[in-house]
């Protein structure tokens, strides 16, 4: 246990020592995009509503797990690979699933000064009807998890350029064909039997549960797909590394 933990500290500060700079540019990135989406999509909605608001505020905080896993990670892993990065790192004496876990607090904790001022700003400003649950600190675990966890997955298994384009992809559909900042019904019958199977709509409806409990609800279902989507993405992350 105690070589475990070792091994965990030596990854944590060579990866910190690495990506430092660029770690605390990306928090910084972070917080003006959740406060742009809480503040700016207010102007696309003539006199929005108590409802629409409540909607951006509980999105946002999923769009910064979303860019942070699927979108800035790969990115990362994909120029990890182009230097070399990558092949280096599997000749280091320790487990794989080590490299891993110290790579994903990293990416927890920058996710937490976003998801921290977005919703402060958002409650000060618009008072969209906060209804924290208790659940609200595994949900933000669970979908984190989730997110990184699939990030991980395809761009260990993809190429960098491929796994580039399926991060633009996913954050240009993230902001305007999920429904994260609004409701499912308005997307047609074919995108919502997509978002079913694919993790980005649970993400959001968990979310939506955990900050407003009293206005939104997740099914089992919801979990259920996160749970999946995370063992599958980390699974194949670890497999990946695993190979000579």
């Amino acid at each position: 246990m105690m070589n475990l933990l070792s091994n965990y500290k030596y990854v944590f500060q060579m990866q910190f020592l690495r990506n430092g700079g660029f770690l605390v540019f990306m928090a910084l990135i972070q917080i003006l995009i959740a406060i742009g989406i809480v503040i700016g999509f207010t102007y696309l909605i003539p006199n929005p509503d108590k409802n629409s608001i409540l909607y951006l505020a509980t999105g946002a905080p999923t769009l910064i797990l979303i860019f942070t896993g699927l979108v800035i990670l790969p990115q990362q892993i994909g120029t990890a690979k182009a230097d070399g990065y990558m092949e280096y790192m599997k000749t280091w004496p320790v487990h794989r699933s080590v490299i891993l876990g110290a790579d994903t607090t990293i990416w927890l904790l920058i996710t937490i000064p976003g998801i921290a001022v977005s919703s402060i700003v958002a409650h000060f400003m618009f008072q969209p009807g906060y209804d924290i649950s208790w659940t609200v600190i595994p949900a933000l675990f669970m979908i984190a998890l989730t997110s990184i966890g699939v990030g991980y997955g395809f761009s260990y298994a993809l190429s960098p350029i491929a796994s580039l384009a399926i991060s633009q992809i996913t954050v240009f559909g993230a902001l305007m064909f999920s429904p994260i900042n609004f409701p499912m019904d308005r997307l047609p019958e074919w995108l919502q039997l997509l978002h079913e199977v694919l993790p980005i709509y649970s993400m959001a409806e968990v979310m939506r549960a955990s900050l407003a409990a009293s206005s939104f609800t997740a099914s089992a279902g919801n979990y259920i797909n996160l749970s999946i989507w995370c063992v599958l993405g980390f699974g194949g992350a670890i497999y990946i590394l695993n190979k000579r």
